[in-house]
């Protein structure tokens, strides 16, 4: 395996990966945790000689303490040092276990000796490490003084006295989650490139093909509803699944483009790996692409292909070999699906006899002549022969092969037993792959996405939506040309009241029932608002100004408008242009001042 195939392991065995970290990380979380805490304490003693009379014997003693500081540190760490340091501080601890807390260094090509004392209390620390430089100066003195003499040749001098550790040393959590993450990154990605080398299923189209020696003509990709609807006819149009059997239809016809008439055997390695509803998919595929097909259930033992099709299976391929019936009398046409099914019949107790027989043959030799494609689908090759049988009756082999369960040994296996009759599979079809695209190391068919044409935002809006902004932009073109100069320059006085005019009408008629509203009240309206959009004789001058008449009103006895209306205006006392009936009703909401206001201004006209 190269660079490329260890990154598609770990693109597929991510999970297994993230898994054995997380769970490192969480057992060093968990130890770290459950970790006392240690606390240490260090001190510092100088290793010397008496002073020499001379350069030479100064330099000769320094040496001679540089050799024995090597010794001094392994013995701080003897049982007399521990003894002496329990006697003294009167521990419950042994010997062995004190020796355990205590370690000494020498500093390089120095004289220094360090004492580290480790302990879960802080104070107990300390004082361990002080009382250990105490009593090994001590002991020092002992050893490096002759027989007969006070004075040691070597002493050793306390210069950094032994401290109070404030924190601990151990754990550190920091570290330990650190150490975890790294050891659990290589222990998971080993296990996932251990567990790919220990899988021997087929996962990718390089793979089948290596065992094969035949191309992958076809990549179908797994549906989660292929148990409600295993036909590609109860998916939508424009399914992977059924792009899958389309793109197989195509690479089909470029297998033996010499022969217009074609007969395959549809077979598999083992049970379970979808070569039946395969075969009716594909012969789906094949008649919605204009050509003739006809399927054969050629599985005398385990028939699947007339329960997918809702077909007969009493009478069919077993029938017509023992001369039961004729072959046209067995054919079930298919009219939903633009195909012919001849179905496996009654199941016999010897299915390989059959399917090698003459009649056999010469079943296939007459369907040849009437369809253009004639799929025979053919039981597994490991389990028994049958499938090997037909393949010698036919142009080839089609071998569907399950992604992620059929093994490469199965696989090798079933070409096998093809090549033990002289046949060879001329295409296979990798089934049931990834929703989105081949797992494993390799490229191949399965994509997981779908290309259906694209439905336009304005067609997929309600229509209501649509209206309300129509409607919107229409009150907005209004508005504008309400506030262009031509709006502005029509007359002042007519104007406001006729627009208040007509909202009083539209209030007083929005009880009435909306289909009258619309066939009377509408019409009304515009031939209302024509006489009021027009000049304004007052204004210029062409007509002389007159009092208007104090209009008197009558009660309203019309049926027909209902209770609550306000009064009718008398026809003798109405202005000119008033009479229509829908200002009759709005003329009573008039403000009175606003009648008032319009006679004053025409008097100051004149």
């Amino acid at each position: 395996m190269d660079l490329r195939d260890y990154i598609a392991i770990v693109r597929q065995r991510w999970l297994l990966i993230a898994a054995v970290t997380l769970t490192v990380i969480a057992l060093a979380s968990l130890l770290t945790y459950k970790t006392t805490p240690q606390y240490q304490s260090t001190t510092s003693l100088f290793i010397s000689t008496s002073g020499g009379e001379d350069d030479t014997q100064a330099y000769q003693g320094s040496q001679f303490s540089l050799q024995r500081v090597k010794s001094y540190a392994d013995m701080v760490t003897k049982n007399e040092i521990a003894t002496r340091v329990i006697d003294r501080l009167n521990l419950d601890d042994s010997a062995r276990k004190l020796q355990s807390q205590i370690t000494a260094s020498a500093e390089l090509d120095t004289v220094i000796l360090t004492i580290n004392v480790t302990d879960p209390s802080p104070q107990r620390a300390q004082q361990i490490a002080r009382t250990t430089a105490e009593v090994f100066v001590g002991y020092v003195g002992e050893l490096e003084t002759p027989p007969g003499k006070d004075q040691a040749t070597i002493k050793a001098s306390v210069v950094d006295r032994a401290n109070l550790p404030g924190s601990p040393v151990s754990p550190q959590p920091t570290r330990n989650l650190g150490l975890a993450l790294v050891l659990g990154l290589l222990l998971g990605a080993g296990a996932a490139v251990l567990r790919e080398t220990l899988d021997t299923t087929v996962k990718s189209s390089r793979q089948l093909e290596e065992i094969t020696g035949a191309p992958v003509i076809g990549g179908i990709p797994f549906a989660p509803d292929f148990g409600e609807a295993p036909l590609i006819t109860q998916a939508d149009t424009y399914a992977p699944r059924a792009e899958a059997f389309r793109v197989l239809r195509t690479n089909l016809q470029f297998i033996d483009p010499d022969h217009s008439k074609k007969v395959f055997v549809v077979t598999s390695a083992l049970p379970g790996e979808g070569k039946s509803i395969t075969t009716c998919n594909l012969a789906i595929a094949l008649a919605q692409g204009g050509q003739k097909v006809v399927i054969v259930e050629g599985d005398l033992r385990r028939p699947r292909i007339s329960s997918y099709l809702q077909a007969i299976d009493a009478v069919g391929l077993t029938t017509v070999i023992i001369n039961g019936i004729e072959l046209d009398d067995a054919l079930q046409e298919q009219p939903h699906l633009d195909l012919t099914l001849l179905s496996s019949g009654k199941v016999p107790p010897n299915p390989a006899e059959l399917l090698q027989s003459r009649s056999m043959r010469a079943i296939l030799d007459s369907l040849r002549e009437r369809f253009d494609v004639v799929l025979v689908d053919a039981p597994p090759l490991l389990p028994v022969t049958d499938a090997a049988i037909l393949s010698t009756l036919s142009d080839g082999a089609l071998l569907v092969v399950r992604h992620g369960k059929t093994t490469r040994d199965q696989v090798a296996g079933a070409v096998d037993r093809l090549a033990g009759v002289d046949a060879k599979p001329i295409g296979t079809i990798l089934n049931m792959t990834p929703a989105r695209g081949q797992s494993g190391y390799g490229y191949g068919y399965g994509y997981g996405y779908g290309y259906a044409p694209q439905i336009e935002e304005s067609e997929s809006k309600p229509l209501e939506k649509v209206d309300k902004k129509a409607a919107k932009a229409e009150r907005r073109a209004t508005a504008r040309a309400k506030a262009s100069p031509a709006a502005q320059e029509a007359p002042v006085l007519e104007e406001p009241a006729a627009t208040s005019e007509r909202k009083a009408v539209l209030e007083a008629e929005s009880a009435f029932d909306s289909q009258r509203h619309e066939q009377i009240l509408e019409p009304e309206l515009e031939a209302a608002q024509k006489p009021l959009l027009e000049p304004d004789p007052f204004l210029d001058g062409e007509i002389e100004a007159e009092p208007d008449p104090e209009p008197t009103f009558e009660p309203d006895t019309d049926p027909d408008r209902g209770p609550g209306r306000p009064p009718r205006l008398l026809a003798e006392n109405t202005p000119p242009g008033w009479d229509s009936p829908e200002l009759t009703a709005s003329a009573a909401k008039v403000p009175r001042g606003l009648r008032s206001g319009r006679r004053r201004a025409r008097r100051r006209s004149e």
